[in-house]
């Protein structure tokens, strides 16, 4: 009975990461500071169906095909665009970087992002363990390395 509880856990959570297409990135510069910083791994939820104001997102450049950009949303079609005070057009996305001082790449440079160009909105952050916390082993055949 214990097993099947397991079982049906996993199953549960390997269903809802298929259904919610969790999909991992990484970030690889600064504009997001201090939130997100280089080297910083994020787990996202592909082709979300809700976007609020202040949601970390990761959208595609509108001019640059293939290229994605995470960045916060900061207003929505039809609100006033912060900064500019002008509303975002219909189906669009006012989206900034965190950090504009590290030349963040945004709403600012390239207007509103059409909503379609949302590819995920990030939902976790993690940090790879450092060198040092990893556990070294002797390679076959060598002998371990003293300390």
């Amino acid at each position: 009975m214990h097993i099947t509880r397991v079982v049906a856990a996993g199953t549960g959570i390997l269903l809802g990461a298929l259904l919610w297409r969790l999909t991992r990135y990484e970030i690889a510069d600064r504009s997001m500071e201090p939130t997100l910083q280089d080297g910083d791994r994020v787990v996202a939820v592909s082709s979300p169906r809700r976007i609020r104001v202040g949601d970390v997102v990761v959208v595609e450049h509108p001019h640059r095909p293939g290229f994605e950009m995470v960045k916060r949303v900061a207003a929505l079609e039809g609100r006033l665009a912060p900064g500019v005070g002008v509303p975002v057009v219909a189906g669009g996305l006012w989206v900034l970087g965190d950090n504009p001082e590290a030349g963040s790449v945004d709403s600012r440079g390239i207007g509103a992002v059409a909503g379609k160009l949302v590819r995920a909105r990030v939902v976790a952050r993690y940090r790879p363990l450092p060198p040092s916390w990893i556990r070294r082993r002797p390679a076959v055949g060598q002998p371990p390395a003293s300390r």
